[in-house]
């Protein structure tokens, strides 16, 4: 399937490239070794694959958008670091090995995290590999330092700790993650237009209706999967969502109420790129695969 190939390729190519990056990165060898466990040590690499779709969308050279894609990956595999740490949602287990505060320690763990969050702002701001103007550059920094701050994904997660099943509801759970998971989708798709140099407003904002309803999709595919799948298939604990007592999409609607609602926020991705050609073919399959994934 010819899905199916591109995925893998440009998974690979973004594994590459950051197995590349993260050579030498680190005085510390502990701390070097840490982080690249983090990073290399598998999962979907979903955030890439959009930053390259997307700038394979507005019809360009997918390649240009290989920083973007290395930023959003390592600012992913920081937020995991510290949401698997015992203060947040304290799991052993992240696809399929060791959480990395397991592996080695604590401390170590938040300053490897700390580490690839700061590398992600610095290839970002210096590559010479991101060929696009300073104003684009800045552009990129400023959307990817306001998805991952305390008006996105790190807000998100103190939301996650905060709320609790008497105070949400649909609106409540969609905020959360729409911070918490969506934010940085979000800014994985507007990275990989801005890569090539593409600055259409209009386009832009229809690629940002997509990646916000994909991310919210994401999340309520994750809330099944935690139910209906098993550890060995998710790679972390299965049913860790129903022991912390968190309300999830299936338990605030139901299995089949989630399923419909993920079903829709698909149609819904897809329908916002009508505008676009056969080249943002691969975004729409990704949606579809969001939606239909086992893990």
């Amino acid at each position: 399937m010819q899905f199916e190939k591109n995925l893998i390729a440009r998974k690979r190519r973004v594994e590459d490239l950051l197995s590349e990056l993260l050579r030498s990165q680190a005085s510390s060898p502990v701390l070097q070794e840490a982080m690249t466990y983090a990073v290399m040590n598998g999962g979907k690499r979903l955030r890439p694959v959009l930053a390259y779709a997307s700038a394979q969308a507005v019809d360009a050279d997918y390649s240009l958008a290989d920083i973007a894609a290395c930023a959003v990956e390592l600012v992913h595999t920081y937020s995991l670091i510290h949401d698997d740490l015992p203060a947040m949602d304290d799991d052993s287990l992240r696809r399929g090995v060791a959480t990395c505060h397991i592996k080695f320690d604590e401390a170590t763990a938040i300053l490897a995290g700390d580490a690839l969050q700061s590398y992600a702002f610095e290839i970002l701001s210096s590559s010479n590999q991101l060929k696009v103007s300073n104003e684009i550059r800045l552009q990129m920094l400023q959307l990817l330092a306001k998805a991952i701050g305390a008006t996105g994904m790190v807000a998100g997660q103190s939301l996650d700790l905060q709320i609790s099943s008497k105070s949400i509801n649909d609106e409540a759970l969609t905020t959360l993650h729409s911070l918490k998971t969506g934010a940085l989708i979000a800014a994985s798709v507007q990275l990989g237009a801005l890569s090539t140099g593409f600055t259409d407003q209009s386009c832009l904002d229809q690629l940002s209706v997509y990646a916000k309803a994909i991310g919210h999709a994401f999340q309520v595919q994750d809330d099944i999967l935690d139910v209906e799948s098993d550890t060995e298939t998710l790679g972390k604990q299965q049913g860790k969502d129903q022991q912390l007592g968190k309300v999830t999409y299936p338990v605030l609607l139901g299995l089949d109420g989630a399923r419909d609602k993920a079903k829709s926020l698909c149609e819904e991705a897809i329908s916002a790129l009508s505008d676009f050609g056969e080249d943002a073919q691969l975004l729409r399959e990704i949606a579809l695969y969001i939606v239909q994934r086992k893990h």
